[in-house]
């Protein structure tokens, strides 16, 4: 069956399996001629989009950068299990889509995520740094950030949390007015509540950290004392997801919510300086934790206290699939 059949015959099924097929032929001029024949099937009333995203997710996850850059442009990959270009840049260097990506944010976004992958772009000037105004490089106070692992049919985003043990969290403290920086740590995990099953709250107390947990009301909760890096790693892991059902942000996008969210609860103003940024985080007293008994899933709560302002953070956020809500 020719490609112009199996789209005129509308049969989903078979057109995902065309597309394994041509993937695994490394026939990647027909893998664009279907993704080209399904967008345009909707013109007589035939829904074939979802082969068409699974088309341009294999050639950004796996065609030579001629054939996967051109498909890393806005709104390209609304469904697919990542923004094209975070899977475009897990396995394609900067230096081989510099000259195939189209210009616009998702090519700087490209370039952020090869930065996060351990690529120095310092000095680069084949894309806008200003998109997300971090450093182009991965700085040495900087955690190992989870970065997704895309396959053709499945994605897993890894992240390494330590051992959380019993917390006690005591009284709650009384309510700050702090709009900026409840802001700044509330959308680290907005899609988990917008898009999926989240639950997602912040307060910002008097006190410390536990008081701040407290003022959140989660009932009994576990939780341990991390260092900066640590807390900063689980925010950008946080930021970069969309929870269980909601869509992906992207590694690039989860360093900038982590490092905005930082620079808020340290009070430095934006763009922080880089090279002192580390000791603005350090004097920051930071604590991962979560509800106790909670059920396996996307956990990114945190909480810090400054004790030179007496003022102390804390998010909530944690969220499931739906069968695991259903079988409480």
């Amino acid at each position: 069956m020719t490609i112009r059949e199996a789209v005129d015959a509308g049969d989903l099924d078979r057109l995902i399996r065309l597309v394994d097929g041509l993937c695994s032929s490394q026939d990647w001029d027909r893998v664009v001629e279907l993704r080209d024949r399904c967008r345009h099937a909707v013109e007589r009333g035939l829904q074939l989009w979802p082969a068409a995203e699974f088309a341009e997710y294999r050639l950004a996850l796996e065609a030579p950068p001629v054939f996967a850059g051109p498909v890393v442009v806005a709104g390209a990959g609304r469904n697919a299990l990542g923004p094209l270009w975070e899977v475009v840049a897990s396995t394609h260097r900067w230096g081989e889509l510099r000259d195939h990506i189209p210009p616009g944010p998702a090519r700087s976004l490209a370039a952020h995520e090869r930065v996060m992958r351990g690529e120095d772009l310092t000095g680069e000037e084949s894309f806008d740094p200003g998109v997300l105004d971090l450093p182009v490089r991965i700085l040495d106070w900087e955690p190992a950030y989870g970065l997704a692992e895309y396959r053709s049919n499945e994605a897993d985003f890894p992240t390494e949390r330590p051992r959380l043990g019993s917390l006690e969290v005591g009284a709650a403290g009384g309510e700050v007015d702090d709009p900026e920086s409840a802001e700044a740590l509330l959308a680290l995990a907005l899609p988990w509540r917008e898009q999926s099953n989240g639950q997602v709250a912040v307060a910002v107390v008097e006190g410390t950290a536990e008081s701040a947990i407290a003022a959140l009301d989660a009932g009994p909760v576990i939780g341990t004392e991390v260092d900066a890096a640590t807390a900063i790693g689980v925010m950008a892991w946080t930021a970069a997801s969309g929870g269980a059902y909601g869509r992906r942000r992207g590694s690039p996008m989860g360093r900038f919510g982590a490092w905005w969210a930082a620079a808020a609860l340290a009070g430095v103003e934006w763009p922080p300086d880089p090279d002192g940024f580390a000791d603005d985080l350090a004097a920051l007293r930071w604590l991962l934790w979560e509800p106790a008994g909670a059920a396996p899933g996307w956990s990114g709560s945190v909480a810090a206290e400054s004790a030179d302002e007496g003022v102390a953070w804390a998010l909530l956020a944690v969220d499931r699939h739906r069968e695991e809500v259903e079988g409480e």
